[in-house]
Parts: C-alpha cells; sequence; structure tokens
C-alpha cells in the first residue's frame, strides 16, 4: 500500500492500542518512510496489573485482550512477544495486516530498532555490531555474551551506543 495510506491504517490500530499500552510505537516500513508498505508493525509495551495470590504475577489488562481478541488472528497469542492480525481499517474500508511485538521498559530500544529495520539493516550494522562489542540477543533482550547478564537497553541510542554504531535517523536506515 502506499505510505498515506499506510499512515491512516498505522494511526488507527496505534490508536486502538494505546489506551492499554505504557508505551506504543509505529515501527517496520512505515517509521522508515518507505514509499511502499507491506504491513504494519508496531511496538508496545502493554499495560500490565499484578496477579496471583501474592500480587507478583504480571498479567496484561482486560482491555488489552479485548482489543486483540476483536482482530482475526494470523500468528501468536495475545500474551506473546509477536502476534499478527488481521484489522479492518474503517476509514480506508480495507482490512490489512497488523504484526505486533511487545516489549519492556529493559528491552523496548533492541526491539524497537530491530523492528524498524529494514531487516539488512538490523542485521549486517546492528546486529554484528552488538557482537562485534561483546554482545547477543537472546529471548528478546540483549545479553554481554562472556556473562549471559542483561544489558538495558530502554531507548535506541543505547543499543547504537553499545553495539557501537553511529545514531541515524530511522528514514536513513537501509542497505
Amino acid at each position: 500500500m502506499l505510505l498515506e495510506h499506510a499512515d491512516i491504517a498505522a494511526a488507527y490500530i496505534k490508536g486502538c492500542l494505546a489506551p492499554h499500552c505504557d508505551r506504543i510505537e509505529i515501527a517496520g516500513s512505515v517509521r522508515r518512510r518507505c514509499s511502499s508498505v507491506g504491513d504494519i508493525e508496531i511496538v508496545c509495551i502493554p499495560k500490565i496489573y499484578e496477579a496471583g495470590l501474592f500480587g507478583n504475577e504480571p498479567e496484561r489488562t482486560t482491555e488489552w485482550f479485548q482489543t486483540i481478541e476483536q482482530w482475526k488472528r494470523i500468528r501468536g497469542d495475545q500474551n506473546g512477544k509477536y502476534m499478527a492480525r488481521e484489522v479492518k481499517i474503517p476509514k480506508l474500508d480495507w482490512i490489512i495486516q497488523v504484526d505486533i511485538f511487545t516489549a519492556t521498559s529493559i528491552n523496548w530500544g533492541l526491539i524497537l530498532a530491530i523492528r524498524t529495520g529494514s531487516a539488512r539493516y538490523s542485521h549486517m550494522v546492528l546486529a554484528c555490531g552488538w557482537v562485534r562489542a561483546g554482545y547477543n540477543s537472546v529471548d528478546g533482550n540483549l545479553v554481554r555474551a562472556s556473562t549471559g547478564e542483561i544489558i538495558p537497553t530502554p531507548e535506541e541510542e543505547d543499543l547504537f551506543r553499545l553495539a557501537q554504531v553511529k545514531w541515524i535517523e530511522p528514514e536513513r536506515r537501509t542497505l
């Protein structure tokens, strides 16, 4: 789809999810401002509440589940780190695919940078950079290769700094 239509679709989806998230951003080719877009990618930190007998089991809110469940499931479940859904965009009267990636305050920068892409940029520049700098990506977190210690990447800039890669704006992340 054209970027102008993708902007409308992404804004609609973000608007549906935002009240149930602590943080949310549009990623992928929309964020990179590509003229042609295949799907919508969203990175978010869903709001949670403390559940369980002792209040020590974080759960996503009922409203999160209700929002996700209104869209047709393609892949993943609403508790996972990744899910794909079909969403009808009222203003366009289109059904499009949205890929939703959930993050935490610890790995937000890593997930947003990777999901912004491009895929080749994420692999050839970011991933190769963090490996050269002594890190790996494990279960959605940046970890010190020598110890397995999780290294917080709360912002994209943190990931770029740790990977020893010069910061560039999303629109220029292509190879």
